[in-house]
């Protein structure tokens, strides 16, 4: 139980009800971070950008490293909610269950190559409360291995929501 209480959809504003609106036909209910968000529609407009932009739209990185970070960051955030919305999409877009597995036990399990988790690792070292003790020289590896610019931004970038959209969720109890 949420401990704020989260406007149904059809106390919604009408902007929020038709971009919602989608998601309930297509699921048959909206989740209670879309409830939460729907509290102000500019902070429901802003998060339902990011989410596009970032996790759907097609991006410099693959959806397999997106939903990776997705379940790294809000596993290490102790976001329940967050891992199992993140474990059914992963499964969607073709991850099997024994992957998921792995990239929940850690950047360690996961079979992949030194590339990929050196990222990864970044990714959560980026999700830190000291991540501005991160050095030029750890962007620079992450370089040497190949990573473009964009690459090493979007990462960033996604691990940012996924903090932000993580403390949301544990701070209102969403999920519970």
């Amino acid at each position: 139980m949420a401990h704020i209480k989260l406007p149904e959809f059809e106390e919604m504003t009408p902007a929020i009800q038709d971009r919602a609106r989608p998601i309930l036909e297509k699921t048959g209910k909206l989740g209670d971070i879309f409830k939460l968000l729907a509290i102000d529609e500019k902070i429901y407009f802003a998060t339902d950008m990011m989410i596009q932009k970032y996790l759907l739209d097609e991006t410099a990185l693959s959806y397999d490293i997106k939903e990776a970070i997705a379940l790294l960051i809000s596993k290490e955030n102790g976001c329940k909610m967050c891992v199992d919305v993140h474990k059914s999409i992963a499964k969607m877009l073709g991850l099997s269950e024994e992957k998921i597995e792995k990239i929940l036990q850690g950047v360690d399990a996961i079979d992949t190559d030194a590339k990929e988790k050196a990222l990864l690792n970044f990714c959560i070292r980026a999700a830190q409360k000291d991540s501005y003790k991160i050095l030029k020289e750890e962007i620079d590896a992450l370089k040497d291995l190949g990573y473009s610019d964009v690459e090493i931004v979007e990462a960033v970038a996604i691990t940012g929501y996924f903090n932000y959209i993580n403390t949301l969720s544990n701070v209102f109890g969403l999920g519970q």
